[in-house]
């Protein structure tokens, strides 16, 4: 039987959890629909999901079709868990993007619609919700043609809109779908052109057309009623690819979520792409290649898991045994390299325990938060013993907040939810060290040049000394304590888009007294290269200057035309920049950018501004240059490089040579 591994995505309640529902009910999965209001959905399993009726971890589930064996996998619908979204996409096959026939085309609609056509991942559209009161289906199409992409294939009608009886009836489909599938079918065009264009001809062309991601069959119905519901699956089990891969050959898997299990231990969820995984087989994982050992596995059918012996190319398996597993590693032969198909965080706040809570759990347990959430990064503060985490926005805040009380006992508040900035440099700027020259108490010579780099690059390293000259482990400290340097400029912000030289080196060599084994007094060391490279390069920065730059939001901010005169003022009072206004009818379209750390603010303020009608679309566009206030600092959590004598105080417990 063949498998298809299918993703189902929406902006929050379009109804995409109570569409699983439904699917698996049709498909004769469960006997009775479960209810996100009800709380006993097949899919949100987290207390915390149920009780705030919104899907926050991606879950797996399977059911049968006639040919085909569908794992479905839901995913969360609010923009604060995108990351949750992202890992998913790189393991599935097709998606069923939901859109709510009442609310229509929303913001996070858009942005998964984009990143779904970016992946070319083979997309059905269904539009939900026609039995509710204000749905619509023309209105909707021409929205999904202007805001989403105009190559939709309509597959049916629907009839009834707003009532328990609405309906959708299928057909005819292709044929008035033939403008857009001549578009992308030249040997369909070829027949318009000789008149010889069949009915099998279209079919033929709208599946091979859908399973290249070149247009997108939309249809209509209710996951509440079942209306339409089986029309879908139709087009799944029709227009949508099976996996496919090789189980004879290499392995080759994407870990894509992991979470632990009742006694603690990791379990990975993984897509294999190729081969067959057993269990104890020994087998490479992650970047660096670090092998495993499979002590359980299970596979997804009929609903549920159960244990088997092996999963083979294109399943979705539960895997025990990987310890040092990570999500986004591979297992067995690497099959691409895992990218991020969203913006990072832009956001920061520091976990406040409340009296009583024990910090070393509390760091246990933000880290194990961190495994299954690696967007979210943990920062330190060993002096301050204070732990940063970096989130999306307020609504993931309140969820790690009842997450680290409902698992681990652990309650907690946060500091006021700052924006993530970052440094670039200036100019150039270059420094050095030279072993057994004062002021330098470390046996080794360092010399390093900055540079800036162009944006989006990142952080390079590069030699201009001959790699021969000293041993190659001494390079390799110099330059991952420069990559870690980095991550704290001169305002305690990640250093970026810049290229790091290195211009000087020099060594001491292995020494020892006569009839005595190796001196380290008198010997170069890691940690002396170690040690001193934070010196040079701070003093490098120096010399070439940072700048911080902070996250910037494009916004999109629709809202009734004779609402502009008191929108206009409140977002020039949140440094946002209109950069277009424009009419549709009674309404007026604002593009502009937006601080990240206003964007919640824009939010709340909005309804009370435009009568409630007022929708906003933001996303993560660059960073700019912090142009008013206080430049903002951030705290430091290493020795402190910029104080010399603090550094060498802390680092040798000296303070020169």
């Amino acid at each position: 039987m063949q498998l298809l591994n299918l993703g189902i995505l929406a902006h929050v309640d379009a109804g995409k959890t109570s569409l699983t529902e439904r699917l698996l009910h049709s498909a004769g999965v469960i006997d009775e629909v479960g209810r996100v209001d009800d709380g006993n959905t097949r899919t949100d399993t987290l207390a915390l999901e149920r009780q705030r009726g919104i899907t926050i971890k991606s879950a797996v589930v399977s059911f049968p079709l006639d040919g085909v064996t569908v794992n479905l996998i839901d995913t969360p619908g609010h923009p604060d868990f995108i990351a949750e979204v992202e890992r998913v996409l790189g393991v599935l096959d097709g998606a069923v993007l939901v859109i709510s026939a009442v609310e229509g085309v929303q913001a996070q609609t858009r942005v998964l619609m984009r990143t779904l056509q970016r992946l070319r991942i083979p997309t059905l559209l269904f539009v939900n919700k026609i039995d509710r009161r204000g749905a619509r289906d023309d209105e909707v199409l021409r929205s999904v043609a202007a805001r989403l992409t105009p190559a939709i294939v309509p597959m049916g009608t629907a009839t009834g809109l707003g009532t328990r009886a609405a309906r959708f009836t299928p057909g005819p489909g292709p044929a008035a779908a033939l403008d857009v599938l001549t578009e992308n079918d030249d040997t369909l065009l070829s027949a318009y052109v000789e008149d010889t264009v069949t009915d099998a001809l279209l079919r033929r062309s709208l599946v091979a057309r859908t399973r290249e991601a070149l247009v997108h069959p939309v249809y209509f119905g209710s996951a509440a009623t079942g209306a339409g519901v089986d029309a879908l699956l139709s087009g799944i089990e029709e227009l949508l690819p099976a996996a496919d891969g090789d189980a004879e050959g290499p392995v080759s898997g994407t870990v894509f979520k992991v979470e632990r299990g009742p006694a603690g231990e990791k379990v990975a969820y993984a897509r294999m792409f190729s081969g067959t995984l057993r269990t104890r087989d020994r087998i490479p994982c992650g970047a660096d290649g670090t092998e495993g050992r499979i002590t359980g596995i299970s596979v997804f059918g009929h609903g549920t898991d159960t244990r088997a012996d092996a999963v083979a190319a294109g399943q979705i398996a539960r895997l025990w045994g990987l310890g040092d597993i990570r999500i986004g590693d591979a297992i067995g032969e690497p099959r691409k390299s895992y990218e991020h198909y969203f913006a990072p965080p832009t956001l920061e706040t520091v976990v406040v325990p409340e009296p009583g809570v024990n910090r070393g759990a509390l760091h246990l347990a933000l880290t194990q938060l961190a495994e299954q959430d690696p967007l979210i990064g943990l920062r330190h503060d060993e002096r301050r013993q204070e732990t940063s985490v970096s989130l999306y926005g307020e609504v993931q805040k309140e969820v790690v907040q009842a997450t680290l009380a409902d698992e681990y006992g652990l309650h907690v508040t946060f500091r006021e939810t700052t924006p993530l900035c970052v440094e670039r440099l200036v100019g150039t700027g270059h420094a050095v060290e030279f072993n057994k020259k004062d002021p330098n108490p470390f046996l080794a010579t360092v010399g390093l040049r900055v540079d800036p780099a162009p944006v989006g690059s990142g952080v390079g390293f590069r030699l201009e000394v001959e790699l021969g000259s000293m041993p190659y482990a001494f390079f390799k400290a110099v330059e991952d304590t420069v990559r870690e340097t980095l991550d704290q400029g001169l305002y305690g912000w990640q250093v970026t888009d810049c290229t790091v030289t290195m211009t000087h080196s020099g060594y001491s060599p292995r020494q020892s007294h006569a009839h005595q084994g190796f001196d380290k007094s008198m010997s170069s060391t890691g940690a002396d290269f170690r040690g001193v490279t934070p010196l040079v390069l701070v003093e490098a920065l120096r010399r070439a200057g940072t700048r911080v730059h902070e996250p910037m939001h494009r916004f999109r901010v629709e809202a009734p035309a004779d609402t502009l005169g008191a929108l206009l003022p409140v977002l020039a009072g949140l440094a946002a920049v209109p950069e277009t206004t424009r009419t549709r009818g009674d309404l007026c379209v604002l593009e502009g950018t937006v601080p990240a750390a206003r964007v919640h603010a824009l939010g709340q303020l909005l309804p009370g501004l435009t009568r409630g009608e007022g929708e906003l679309e933001s996303a993560f566009d660059h960073y700019a240059p912090v142009t008013h206030g206080t430049i903002p600092r951030r705290p430091r959590t290493d020795h402190n490089p910029l104080n010399r004598k603090e550094y060498l105080l802390n680092v040798t417990r000296r303070v020169g040579g």
